[in-house]
Protein backbone atom coordinates (compact mmCIF):
# COMPACT_ATOMS: atom_id res chain seq x y z
CA UNK A 1 0.00 0.00 0.00
CA UNK A 2 1.16 3.66 -0.70
CA UNK A 3 0.57 7.12 -0.55
CA UNK A 4 -1.28 6.76 -3.46
CA UNK A 5 -4.36 4.75 -2.21
CA UNK A 6 -4.57 7.35 0.42
CA UNK A 7 -5.24 9.95 -1.91
CA UNK A 8 -7.83 7.80 -3.68
CA UNK A 9 -9.63 7.37 -0.92
CA UNK A 10 -9.34 11.26 -0.25
CA UNK A 11 -10.50 12.14 -3.61
CA UNK A 12 -13.56 9.77 -2.76
CA UNK A 13 -14.11 11.64 0.57
CA UNK A 14 -14.06 14.48 -1.56
CA UNK A 15 -17.03 13.59 -4.24
CA UNK A 16 -18.86 12.57 -1.09
CA UNK A 17 -18.29 15.70 1.13
CA UNK A 18 -17.03 18.36 -1.07
CA UNK A 19 -15.07 21.08 1.00
CA UNK A 20 -15.53 19.27 4.46
CA UNK A 21 -13.83 16.35 3.53
CA UNK A 22 -10.82 17.00 5.63
CA UNK A 23 -13.34 16.29 8.77
CA UNK A 24 -13.22 12.50 7.72
CA UNK A 25 -9.48 12.16 7.25
CA UNK A 26 -10.12 9.58 10.88
CA UNK A 27 -12.58 7.44 8.87
CA UNK A 28 -10.02 7.73 5.65
CA UNK A 29 -7.58 6.06 7.90
CA UNK A 30 -9.73 3.68 9.27
CA UNK A 31 -10.73 2.26 5.74
CA UNK A 32 -7.06 2.15 4.62
CA UNK A 33 -6.19 0.29 7.66
CA UNK A 34 -8.18 -2.72 6.33
CA UNK A 35 -6.71 -2.35 2.82
CA UNK A 36 -2.87 -2.08 4.45
CA UNK A 37 -3.59 -5.69 6.05
CA UNK A 38 -4.77 -7.33 3.19
CA UNK A 39 -1.16 -5.66 1.26
CA UNK A 40 0.69 -6.38 4.35
CA UNK A 41 -0.33 -10.20 4.62
CA UNK A 42 0.65 -10.96 1.08
CA UNK A 43 4.06 -9.58 1.82
CA UNK A 44 6.85 -11.33 1.39
CA UNK A 45 8.25 -10.48 4.83
CA UNK A 46 4.85 -11.62 6.45
CA UNK A 47 4.80 -14.42 3.85
CA UNK A 48 8.35 -15.31 5.61
CA UNK A 49 7.48 -15.03 8.81
CA UNK A 50 4.35 -17.28 8.88
CA UNK A 51 7.01 -19.89 7.23
CA UNK A 52 8.82 -19.80 10.39
CA UNK A 53 6.31 -20.36 12.87
CA UNK A 54 6.01 -16.39 13.38
CA UNK A 55 3.07 -14.04 13.67
CA UNK A 56 4.13 -10.38 12.22
CA UNK A 57 2.98 -7.86 14.07
CA UNK A 58 0.22 -5.82 12.02
CA UNK A 59 -0.75 -2.79 14.46
CA UNK A 60 3.32 -1.93 14.43
CA UNK A 61 3.84 -1.85 10.69
CA UNK A 62 0.38 -0.04 10.56
CA UNK A 63 1.22 2.93 12.75
CA UNK A 64 4.55 2.90 10.89
CA UNK A 65 2.69 3.61 7.65
CA UNK A 66 0.08 5.68 9.34
CA UNK A 67 2.78 8.36 10.28
CA UNK A 68 4.79 8.40 7.65
CA UNK A 69 2.17 9.18 4.99
CA UNK A 70 -0.63 11.15 7.22
CA UNK A 71 2.00 13.97 6.69
CA UNK A 72 2.28 13.22 2.86
CA UNK A 73 -1.55 13.39 2.42
CA UNK A 74 -1.96 16.56 4.20
CA UNK A 75 0.73 18.02 2.24
CA UNK A 76 -1.45 16.60 -1.10
CA UNK A 77 -4.55 18.41 -0.13
CA UNK A 78 -2.65 21.49 0.69
CA UNK A 79 0.06 22.07 -2.07
CA UNK A 80 -2.02 23.62 -4.63
CA UNK A 81 -3.50 26.73 -2.26
CA UNK A 82 0.27 27.11 -1.26
CA UNK A 83 1.56 27.36 -4.93
CA UNK A 84 -1.21 29.65 -5.77
CA UNK A 85 0.50 31.98 -3.34
CA UNK A 86 3.68 31.67 -5.22
CA UNK A 87 5.15 29.36 -1.95
CA UNK A 88 6.87 25.99 -2.30
CA UNK A 89 6.09 23.08 0.56
CA UNK A 90 8.25 20.32 1.08
CA UNK A 91 8.82 17.42 3.13
CA UNK A 92 11.35 17.64 6.19
CA UNK A 93 13.16 14.62 4.98
CA UNK A 94 14.44 15.84 1.58
CA UNK A 95 16.71 17.73 3.72
CA UNK A 96 17.36 15.04 6.25
CA UNK A 97 18.61 12.94 3.21
CA UNK A 98 21.36 14.71 1.77
CA UNK A 99 24.36 16.81 2.92
CA UNK A 100 23.67 20.59 2.17
CA UNK A 101 26.25 20.30 -0.36
CA UNK A 102 24.28 17.37 -2.24
CA UNK A 103 21.13 19.68 -2.39
CA UNK A 104 19.53 22.01 -5.27
CA UNK A 105 21.25 25.27 -4.72
CA UNK A 106 17.39 26.44 -3.67
CA UNK A 107 17.31 23.64 -0.66
CA UNK A 108 20.96 24.12 0.69
CA UNK A 109 19.66 27.65 1.05
CA UNK A 110 16.28 26.59 2.81
CA UNK A 111 18.49 24.13 5.43
CA UNK A 112 20.69 27.06 6.15
CA UNK A 113 18.02 29.00 6.72
CA UNK A 114 16.24 25.70 9.18
CA UNK A 115 19.08 24.81 11.10
CA UNK A 116 19.63 25.95 14.37
CA UNK A 117 22.63 26.74 16.02
CA UNK A 118 23.75 24.05 19.29
CA UNK A 119 26.94 25.84 19.45
CA UNK A 120 30.01 23.21 19.73
CA UNK A 121 27.73 20.75 19.15
CA UNK A 122 26.67 22.45 15.50
CA UNK A 123 23.55 23.09 13.45
CA UNK A 124 20.88 20.86 13.74
CA UNK A 125 17.41 20.65 12.07
CA UNK A 126 14.09 20.62 13.29
CA UNK A 127 12.09 17.67 13.52
CA UNK A 128 9.15 19.18 11.56
CA UNK A 129 6.77 17.24 8.68
CA UNK A 130 6.68 19.90 6.06
CA UNK A 131 8.17 23.39 4.95
CA UNK A 132 6.71 26.21 3.64
CA UNK A 133 8.67 28.43 1.89
CA UNK A 134 9.19 31.64 -0.81
CA UNK A 135 11.42 30.39 -3.85
CA UNK A 136 12.56 33.54 -5.03
CA UNK A 137 14.77 33.84 -1.46
CA UNK A 138 14.65 30.75 -0.08
CA UNK A 139 12.71 32.61 2.78
CA UNK A 140 11.04 30.12 5.45
CA UNK A 141 7.52 30.66 6.35
CA UNK A 142 6.24 28.02 8.15
CA UNK A 143 6.56 24.52 9.54
CA UNK A 144 4.32 21.65 10.08
CA UNK A 145 4.19 18.83 12.22
CA UNK A 146 1.43 16.39 11.66
CA UNK A 147 0.27 13.43 13.82
CA UNK A 148 -2.97 11.41 14.49
CA UNK A 149 -2.99 12.60 18.12
CA UNK A 150 -0.79 15.53 20.12
CA UNK A 151 0.87 13.67 22.86
CA UNK A 152 2.70 12.11 19.85
CA UNK A 153 4.76 15.18 19.21
CA UNK A 154 2.83 18.50 20.27
CA UNK A 155 5.53 19.06 23.34
CA UNK A 156 8.42 18.74 20.81
CA UNK A 157 7.13 20.74 18.29
CA UNK A 158 6.53 23.46 20.97
CA UNK A 159 10.06 22.86 21.81
CA UNK A 160 11.04 24.15 17.87
CA UNK A 161 9.47 26.84 18.44
CA UNK A 162 11.32 27.74 21.30
CA UNK A 163 14.31 27.49 19.75
CA UNK A 164 13.62 29.57 16.36
CA UNK A 165 12.51 32.53 18.47
CA UNK A 166 15.90 32.11 20.38
CA UNK A 167 17.42 33.41 17.00
CA UNK A 168 17.15 36.42 15.14
CA UNK A 169 17.69 34.45 11.77
CA UNK A 170 14.73 32.17 12.63
CA UNK A 171 12.49 34.13 14.87
CA UNK A 172 10.13 34.64 11.95
CA UNK A 173 9.53 31.23 11.52
CA UNK A 174 5.74 29.79 12.24
CA UNK A 175 5.52 26.66 13.96
CA UNK A 176 1.87 24.73 13.09
CA UNK A 177 0.59 21.39 14.18
CA UNK A 178 -1.61 19.52 12.16
CA UNK A 179 -3.99 16.67 13.95
CA UNK A 180 -7.43 14.60 13.58
CA UNK A 181 -6.98 15.11 17.15
CA UNK A 182 -8.32 11.16 17.66
CA UNK A 183 -8.13 11.68 21.19
CA UNK A 184 -9.95 14.48 21.62
CA UNK A 185 -7.76 16.73 23.49
CA UNK A 186 -8.57 20.01 21.46
CA UNK A 187 -11.86 19.69 21.72
CA UNK A 188 -12.81 22.41 24.91
CA UNK A 189 -10.50 25.44 25.60
CA UNK A 190 -10.75 24.97 29.10
CA UNK A 191 -10.52 21.36 29.49
CA UNK A 192 -7.05 22.13 31.22
CA UNK A 193 -5.27 19.36 29.33
CA UNK A 194 -1.70 19.57 28.43
CA UNK A 195 -1.76 19.10 24.94
CA UNK A 196 -3.90 21.94 24.10
CA UNK A 197 -1.87 24.04 26.44
CA UNK A 198 1.31 23.34 24.78
CA UNK A 199 -0.30 24.39 21.63
CA UNK A 200 -1.77 27.84 23.08
CA UNK A 201 1.15 28.63 24.55
CA UNK A 202 4.34 27.30 22.54
CA UNK A 203 2.72 27.10 19.24
CA UNK A 204 1.91 29.71 16.63
CA UNK A 205 -1.26 27.26 15.83
CA UNK A 206 -3.14 24.26 15.67
CA UNK A 207 -5.75 22.75 12.53
CA UNK A 208 -7.59 20.27 13.29
CA UNK A 209 -9.04 17.45 10.86
CA UNK A 210 -11.84 16.07 12.79
CA UNK A 211 -15.71 15.97 12.76
CA UNK A 212 -15.57 16.22 16.06
CA UNK A 213 -16.68 19.80 17.47
CA UNK A 214 -13.79 22.11 18.48
CA UNK A 215 -13.76 25.19 20.82
CA UNK A 216 -12.01 27.50 18.70
CA UNK A 217 -9.69 30.00 19.93
CA UNK A 218 -7.07 32.25 18.31
CA UNK A 219 -4.36 29.18 18.29
CA UNK A 220 -7.01 25.79 17.41
CA UNK A 221 -8.89 25.80 14.46
CA UNK A 222 -10.57 23.75 12.03
CA UNK A 223 -8.20 23.03 9.14
CA UNK A 224 -10.29 25.12 6.37
CA UNK A 225 -8.77 27.70 8.07
CA UNK A 226 -5.66 27.47 7.63
CA UNK A 227 -4.77 28.62 3.86
CA UNK A 228 -7.04 31.81 4.62
CA UNK A 229 -4.41 32.14 7.74
CA UNK A 230 -1.16 31.64 5.45
CA UNK A 231 -2.88 34.25 3.04
CA UNK A 232 -3.45 36.76 6.12
CA UNK A 233 0.32 36.23 7.46
CA UNK A 234 2.07 36.85 3.41
CA UNK A 235 -0.11 40.17 3.94
CA UNK A 236 1.01 41.35 7.49
CA UNK A 237 4.49 40.17 6.41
Amino acid sequence: MTIENLILLYEAKKNEYAENAYKHISNLLTEAKQTHKLFFEKGKTYQKAIQGGKIPDHEQSWRAFKGKNLEKLIEYIIVDEVKKLGLKIINGNTLERKKTTNLPTELAQIKRNLAIDYGEYGFHLPDVDLIIYEPKTSKVIAVLSSKVTLRERVAQTGYWKLKFVADSTTRHIKVYFITPDEDGTLTLKNAKKKGRAIVEYDTDGCYVLSEAEVEESEKVKMFDKFIPDLKLLLKNT
